[in-house]
Order: structure tokens, then sequence, then C-alpha cells
């Protein structure tokens, strides 16, 4: 039986255009940085690739920095030498622990129980800051990876400029699923991931403002103006600028997946009506849903669902091997019955109405079994 993908927001599928792009590549054998025609062919590819990325973005092509990901480039920023960092406990790790390493004043930005930063609580953070704080970074991400929960980041950072605060977002989750335009948004630099929209792993962007701070963690060739030095990982970026081509073209689709994603809510609580949707009253990502069953454990049923085909997770992709509760959902103080039994089911350009039928019926007969810790669910408790 084919198996059912649903854990886009941990690997997006590669798209068949992006496939095509990087075979191509692979002919290129140039050095980008040589001035032979070889090599311009090779910068070429690049100078593509960073244009499409801006495309997407709605940046300029030279505030694009490719990257070997979405953590690196949020590290550049994080690690830049800041006195204090504003930033919430829902952030992703590739944020919080730059921000713990760097030696920074670490100021919390307190979540609410829907996932959000609300306006009114980082208004009273901002302005609780004291004569002392320095050199200031506000990071606040665009979505939430676990929840899909989206973040007011344009109040926010309008607010932070007022008070001279420069901001930086993780905008790996929203990148490709929602439209983004970093010169509206008035933030100072923002990360992206190739692997989240379709092109493949180990590489992305730093999208940054000229005057954006930031600390390179390469040094030495001096390419990407100084900024990320080492040959460029030509055939990555090609297939980087390919995938954002192809989530640009299909961002009024994606949009479509809020409609699948509803329905399977829905039939969810209808299978198991004391499941929790987390944060289903913020807005959110059309393609995301945090799911608790309260009596029973998430990687139970994460492996529940791998044996019946399906493939979803519990928390972030890179802590799924650890059985511990997801520090964003302790971040948004929901209780431990809850967030012990949250999985997330992440939606992608693939998926179909065929896929959610798959599911919905494995689901359905995971809840109607008693647990292996012999906790009795909806069904049979009924």
């Amino acid at each position: 039986t084919e198996r059912i993908y649903l854990d886009t927001n941990a690997t997006a599928p590669l798209w068949p255009a992006v496939r095509s792009a990087m075979a191509a590549a692979f002919e290129v054998h140039g050095n980008p940085s040589s001035v032979h025609a070889e090599g311009r062919r090779a910068r070429a590819l690049i100078e593509e690739a960073r244009a499409d990325v801006a495309r997407l973005t709605g940046a300029e092509p030279g505030e694009v920095v490719f990257t070997g990901g979405g953590t690196e480039a949020n590290n550049m920023v994080l690690g830049a030498g800041w006195d204090t960092i504003l930033c919430a406990g829902i952030e992703h790790d590739c944020v919080l622990a730059p921000a713990r390493a760097s030696g920074a004043t670490i100021v919390d930005l307190p979540a609410s129980r829907r996932g959000v930063v609300e306006v009114e609580t980082a208004e009273r953070v901002i302005a609780g800051l004291g004569e002392d704080a320095g050199e200031v970074l506000l990071a606040l991400q665009m979505a939430n990876n676990e929840t899909g929960a989206l973040q007011p980041l344009g109040e926010i950072a309008a607010m932070a400029r007022e008070a001279g605060i420069a901001v930086h977002s993780d905008a790996v989750q929203a990148v490709g699923k929602i439209p983004v335009d970093f010169a509206a948004l008035g933030i100072d630099s923002m990360a992206l991931s190739a692997h989240k929209i379709g092109g493949p792993k180990g590489v992305g962007a730093l999208i940054a403002r000229p005057d954006a701070r930031m600390a390179p963690l390469l040094r030495g060739g001096g390419q990407e103006r100084g900024r990320r030095s080492g040959t460029e990982n030509v055939i990555g970026i090609a297939g980087l600028g390919a995938g954002a081509r192809e989530a640009l073209a299909a961002l009024e689709d994606f949009a479509r997946l809020a409609e699948l994603r509803d329905r399977l809510e829905r039939e969810i609580r209808a299978l198991a009506p004391q499941a929790v949707v987390i944060a289903e009253d913020a807005p959110r990502l059309p393609n995301t849903s945090c799911v608790a069953l309260p009596d029973r454990r998430a990687e139970t049923l994460v492996i529940a669902l791998d044996l019946a085909g399906l493939a979803v997770s519990s928390g972030a992709a890179c802590s799924s091997g650890k059985v511990a509760r997801s520090h964003v959902l302790d971040a948004m103080g929901l209780e431990e019955a809850v967030s012990a039994g949250a999985i997330r089911i992440s939606l992608g350009w693939q998926t179909r109405n065929a896929d959610i039928d798959g599911f919905l019926r494995a689901f359905a007969a995971i809840v109607a079994e008693t647990g292996g810790d012999g906790t009795q669910t909806a069904r049979s408790a009924a």
C-alpha cells in the first residue's frame, strides 16, 4: 500500500522541477568564482536562484545570502554580539540555543495559550526595557512549526523599530506557505530553508537589509559579499531557486489546504470528542494541525500511524527521537495531559482528499482500541 506523507513541516517532498534543476546543475562543473566561461555559467545559476528567492520573499536580490540552511541563517543573526535579545519560548531551538549561547541578556516574550505573542504583551516587554539594555534584537518567528500559529510580526516589528530595536524572524515555516513580503514587514532579517518549500536539504538563505547586523560563521574566500565564505553549493542553490519558483506559483493552490485541514479536524473530533486542536483560535498556516488526545501518548500515536502507513510527527523533527514534552506547548502553558498527547499533521502540495480519507481510516482504528498503557480510548470508554 502506498504510504501517506503528512509531515511537510519537517520536510516537503521535492517538486519534480527541483529534481530537474538539480540534475541540470550537476553538468555545470565550473567554480562560480572563476572568470572563465564555465565559472560564469555556474555564477549565472546562483544569481538566477537569488532572483527567484527574492521574488518569493519580497526582497531585493542583493539582500539574499545563501547559507547551509535555516539554522545557520538564524545563528548568523543571533550570534552578532547583541547586549539584549527578546524572544519567546515558542521559538525553534535553532533560535533559542544561539540566543542562550550568545552571552546576551535574554528577555522572554510570553506566548498566550493560543500560541501567539500578543501585540500588547510585546508592547509591555519593550516598554519595560531599561536604559542599560544596550544593543537589542527582537527575534520573532513568522509561523510556529508545531502549531502553525502565525505571529503578528508586522505590528510588533513596527513597535520595535520605534524603540530602536532590530528585528529578526525565523520565517522557515512561513515562506512558501503564505505570502511573505520582506520589504513590507519592515524587519531587518529573516531565515528560510529550501527543504521546507519542496527544495533540497542542506541549503537555505538569510534575507538581510544591507545594514543588518550579522556575524559570518564562515570566513575565508569572501563569497556572498563576505557574509558567507566558502565555494557555493551550486547544485543545492539551483534546487532552492527552483523550489522558490514552484512555491510562488503554487501559493494560491496551497491556500486550499485550509479546507482539507478543517475537514480533518472536524472528523477527528467526531471520532474522538476529547481531542484538542491546539491554537485553533489563532490565525494559522493553512496546512498545519496540532491535535492532542489527552488519553494517549504522542509517541504511541505516531508509531501506530506509521505502522498503518502514515507519516506524522510529534514536535519538531529534529527532536522527534526524544521522549520529552514539547517546549513550544509548555511555553503556551498547556497542561501535561494535553502536551504529552499532541501530534502534528502537516499537509503539502502533494496532499489530496484521498490522503485525508486514509488518515481518518487509520485514526478511527487507533482510537477504537485500548491504549497499550491500559488507558481507555474515547470509543471503548463510551
